[in-house]
């Protein structure tokens, strides 16, 4: 197994892990962007065969206010459910996050999170030290509220 950053060509790849493994989808030109704009922070985990089977899709936030901390969002994870429990979402999110520490001088990383997901929020809060922010009220398409996390970096 390899982690690595993502490229363009791994593209097809992590969209393939998103819409098998997660209800909110995103079209090709988010995770484009996404690697183009800055393409040290997303990361595919790659098998012996060369396929995708996880992802870490972040970026840098840009709507910051006058004063704020340059910090990172993970926008969207996934690992294929016969990859899981090898730790590659810990060791993808590591890697990101290493990444908006050093290359972008991040002071944190924020991210969002469906209540309902219990091994989500688990890797978040248990296995990697995010704590809850606030809960964001219908935040997924579904109204399903989110929580809203950060870790400082």
């Amino acid at each position: 197994m390899i982690i690595r950053v993502a490229t363009v060509e791994d593209l097809m790849g992590m969209q393939a892990c998103n819409l098998q493994n997660l209800p909110e989808n995103y079209h090709l030109q988010i995770y484009l962007y996404h690697i183009l704009t800055w393409p040290s922070l997303s990361y595919v985990a790659v098998d012996d065969k060369g396929r995708v089977v996880g992802y870490a899709l972040a970026k840098m936030d840009e709507d910051l206010a006058e004063g704020d901390e340059p910090h990172g969002h993970l926008t969207s994870i996934s690992v294929l459910r016969s990859y899981r429990r090898l730790g590659l979402a810990k060791k993808l999110m590591l890697q990101s996050q290493q990444a908006m520490s050093s290359v972008h001088k991040a002071a944190y990383v924020a991210l969002h999170v469906r209540k309902s997901n219990r091994a989500a929020l688990s890797l978040y809060r248990d296995t990697l030290g995010f704590h809850v922010e606030e809960i964001v009220k219908g935040y997924y398409a579904d109204g399903e509220d989110a929580y809203s996390m950060r870790l400082a970096l």
